[in-house]
């Protein structure tokens, strides 16, 4: 059971001997920074903007927006199984090329439709290009010791809003919203021949060790008994409430600050700043598995994002401690998404992580697509953003008080396999069994 933690135990985090594909890590440190900037932080700098010029409601672009999160939700259920079986080279490859397509669509749209349709294209890409994949080629290539690679991915990648915020900003002073998102969109094809060239290493076998939670000589954990498991349905729970909270946070910051008097420029600061906390706080998680529980530390670190949004809601300014806010917030979302990246590692092993992580995380995702209009519709019968904020506050809170009933416990998957044994034996013995 080498590089598998046990539960309620801290996340094993030590080197393994086997080689590992060298381009593969600085490649997707590169391609996470210019996905996640272009095709995700660009918008809520951006849409301010795009309203103004074209007329169209800001909940209807944002709602374009959320739907390509939703679509991107849904496809990363099949994108893990692919994963699974075949690597990351012809996913990612093919999402970048759709990303770039994506994003030419919207920058053209005539009219709400079909700048609509260009986010729902966008949103396959999303699947294929962003953390997921990502983390599934880092956990199969490098394990047992994924925690520092998927670290160092997650650090590069936290730089994205802190590089594309305030650079999509200083487009938009000087370009339209749409000479904006083409200038993007070639930066973003940069990704295309990356991902091509440097993900052709052969593509391991998937490990057959044991779950964490099996029994002594079981085999790895089945996925239809991990995701019938109570543990699996809260944790997803917990990570859908909190992913919610954390991302409307996210997308209202801008509205949040111009609604306080603080410039467009100031608000892209802020935001992008929050990028650079998440960072920092990625360096503090490897030190954070060891010394704690999986339970533990998603019961902490979902409080603490509740804590963080709250006094966001509750200090209006100065302007330096609204930065030393987002910085605090960032390292909090920083720490949660490795959290969300070893969730399934820590718990049921890394046989089936693709597909286990596209089932766990596929609600969250769904949840975080809706979140910024959910926000945006919220905000006008709340009577703006600050009553926003304490509400996902609450939501977190939620969150937090359900995460301690995640734990996993060492007969969770052998109890899971003999219901599952039993339903079949009586499946085959019929009505008369």
């Amino acid at each position: 059971m080498t590089g598998l933690s046990t539960p309620e135990r801290g996340a094993v985090t030590g080197t393994g001997a086997r080689s590992r594909p060298r381009a593969v890590l600085p490649a997707l440190c590169a391609t996470q920074i210019i996905s996640w900037g272009i095709v995700y932080y660009a918008f809520p700098v951006l849409n301010p903007q795009i309203t103004t010029a074209t007329g169209w409601p800001a909940g209807a672009t944002t709602a374009a927006f959320s739907l390509g999160l939703v679509v991107s939700a849904l496809a990363g259920i099949r994108v893990g199984r692919i994963l699974d079986h075949r690597g990351p080279r012809a996913v990612m490859t093919a999402g970048s090329a759709l990303g770039v397509t994506s994003l030419l669509i919207v920058a053209t749209a005539p009219n709400l439709p079909l700048f609509t349709a260009g986010w729902a294209l966008a949103g396959l890409a999303m699947a294929a290009t962003f953390y997921q994949p990502a983390f599934a080629a880092l956990t199969r290539w490098w394990a047992p010791d994924h925690i520092r690679a998927l670290t160092i991915v997650t650090l590069a990648g936290g730089l994205a809003s802190t590089v594309f915020a305030p650079l999509t900003a200083a487009l938009a002073e000087h370009l339209t919203w749409r000479h904006t998102y083409l200038v993007l969109a070639g930066i973003l094809a940069l990704t295309i021949p990356t991902h091509a060239l440097a993900l052709r290493a052969p593509w391991p076998d998937a490990p057959t060790t044991p779950a964490p939670g099996a029994t002594p000589g079981a085999g790895p954990a089945d996925v239809r008994d991990v995701t019938r498991s109570r543990p699996f349905l809260l944790l997803a729970t917990a990570f859908t409430l909190s992913g919610f909270a954390m991302y409307a946070v996210l997308i209202a910051m801008v509205p949040l600050l111009l609604e306080r008097g603080y410039t467009t420029a100031q608000a892209a600061w802020a935001l992008g700043i929050g990028g650079a906390g998440q960072t920092l706080g990625r360096t503090l998680y490897a030190t954070l598995a060891r010394r704690t529980t999986a339970t533990t530390r998603t019961t902490t670190l979902i409080a603490l994002g509740a804590i963080t949004t709250a006094a966001l809601a509750a200090v209006p300014g100065p302007y330096a401690l609204i930065i030393a806010m987002s910085i605090t917030a960032g390292m909090v979302r920083g720490n949660l998404t490795l959290l969300q990246a070893t969730a399934i590692t820590d718990r049921w092993g890394t046989t089936h992580y693709g597909r286990l992580s596209g089932l766990l995380t596929a609600p969250a995702h769904t949840a975080t697509a809706l979140a910024p209009f959910a926000g945006a519709a919220l905000a006008v019968p709340l009577g703006g953003y600050e009553p926003l904020f304490l509400l996902l506050t609450a939501i977190s809170l939620t969150a937090a008080l359900i995460a301690p009933w995640t734990a996993t416990t060492p007969h969770t998957t052998a109890r899971a396999r003999t219901d599952r044994l039993a339903e079949q034996v009586k499946d085959q013995a019929g009505p008369y069994c």
